[in-house]
């Protein structure tokens, strides 16, 4: 039946666990549209849940997708009505079976929320946390310490409720923002930004040096150093990407046995997905010894099965390359100071990866480092788009920024924090 809204009330179905530590259940059934699932997976992760076993079928008009969902924290708090208005905007509404319509597609504006506040320790995180746990998601960032110890923030939101128009929703926006900041806060702004937004969406100038390290599609020394630190890394290496074109007459089955990761779903669909793959039919097993088994039948946009072999090699190289290295941590100096630089490719859509702004300021607090600036934006390198996240470092923090071993706990401590290790 279709509601006032124009949505079929069974397009996607929540079924809350029975108790506590049981995975609860999302099923999504509604006319198909090419890379749904890596947009379900997409949102997912954004709500910081992880996808614990899924089913996956198509006949490419009709889709149905089961998940098994848990939280990556158990106090994190979960909007199931929330969730599934977000699942029911991506998917194609429909007026009857096989007859799917296109929802219009527009796109969210963009506010500037600016403000000044005395420096302390987890600032950074602590306003991204608010954010987040508002639906405000972070487009771009740029963050300055004066050398009185004062902050100068500005976040360049987007509203997934779509209501930061009302006034309601931005009082809210403030109460919560004062309640973080109290006392330190100088003065704090939302408004929409003038056309300096649209004009600089870069990165400043990387130094061809740091951007081969950042991009690079082998793994750096450093990174090498840092399995020393992290035994997880080591596990990445066994990565197993196999083509079967034997067990189907219209499809290719992809078998993958990897490492498990916070996003893992979503890394292969959204590679599938840039690549023009059809996905038929996928299972998504559970965690075993911290790795997964997936089983994905998948054709060309054309209908067909890949049986040219450098189309095969082309198809599994980029899948090991995305789980090798679905983001890019490294740190440097830059002249008498330290960065750190994290690197995620951005889908062909223009959408960057959920919550890693969240992820790395939750890592340096954990660690008692401070930010002394930041900023994100967008660089183009290895035929592709890249959204980079650059922090420089406080150096009046309990680590020693200069020491080799110190850089490689920053650095391991970030990345284990982005992989959920």
């Amino acid at each position: 039946m279709i509601g006032a809204s124009g949505w079929d009330d069974d397009v996607v179905q929540i079924q809350q666990a029975n108790k506590p530590g049981d995975p609860f259940v999302i099923t999504v059934n509604c006319p198909d549209k090419a890379g749904l699932a890596c947009d379900i997976c997409r949102i997912i992760l954004d709500f910081g849940l992880s996808i614990t076993k899924g089913d996956l079928s198509t006949d490419g008009v009709w889709c149905y997708i089961v998940l098994w969902i848990v939280p990556r924290a158990a106090f994190l708090p979960i909007s199931f009505s929330f969730l599934k208005e977000r699942l029911q905007a991506i998917c194609p509404p429909c007026l009857a079976p096989f007859y799917p319509i296109q929802p219009p597609s527009r796109s969210s504006p963009v506010y500037l929320l600016k403000f000044c506040c005395v420096d302390r320790k987890g600032l950074l995180h602590d306003v991204t946390k608010v954010l987040s746990e508002l639906e405000l998601a972070i487009q771009k960032v740029k963050v300055t310490t004066t050398p009185d110890a004062r902050v100068l923030d500005l976040f360049f939101i987007t509203d997934n409720m779509e209501l930061l128009h009302t006034r309601k929703r931005q009082e809210e926006t403030y109460e919560r923002l004062n309640a973080v900041l109290r006392d330190s806060c100088i003065s704090c702004e939302l408004q929409l930004p003038g056309p300096e937004y649209e004009n600089n969406q870069g990165i400043s100038s990387l130094s061809p040096a740091l951007a081969e390290e950042l991009f690079r599609c082998d793994l750096s020394d450093n990174e090498v150093r840092s399995q020393a630190l992290s035994p997880d890394m080591a596990k990445l290496k066994k990565t197993n990407v196999t083509l079967d074109n034997s067990l189907s007459p219209a499809h290719t089955l992809v078998q993958i046995w990897c490492a498990d990761h916070k996003g893992l779903l979503y890394d292969i669909m959204r590679t599938l997905k840039d690549m023009n793959m059809k996905i038929s039919f996928g299972r998504f097993s559970p965690n075993s010894m911290g790795y997964r088994d997936l089983d994905i039948f998948i054709q060309q946009k054309d209908g067909k099965k890949i049986l040219d072999p450098e189309k095969q090699n082309a198809v599994c190289s980029r899948l090991k390359l995305e789980m090798l290295h679905p983001l890019r941590v490294i740190i440097a100096s830059r002249g008498p100071d330290t960065e750190l630089l994290v690197a995620n490719p951005v889908e062909l859509s223009g959408k960057g990866r959920p919550r890693v702004f969240y992820d790395v300021t939750f890592a340096l607090k954990t660690l008692g480092i401070c930010v002394f600036s930041a900023e994100v934006g967008r660089h183009s390198a290895s035929e592709r788009e890249w959204e980079v996240y650059r922090f420089l470092l406080d150096e009046n923090c309990l680590f020693q920024l200069t020491s080799l071993v110190a850089r490689n706990q920053i650095v391991d401590r970030v990345r284990r924090t982005l992989m959920g290790w």
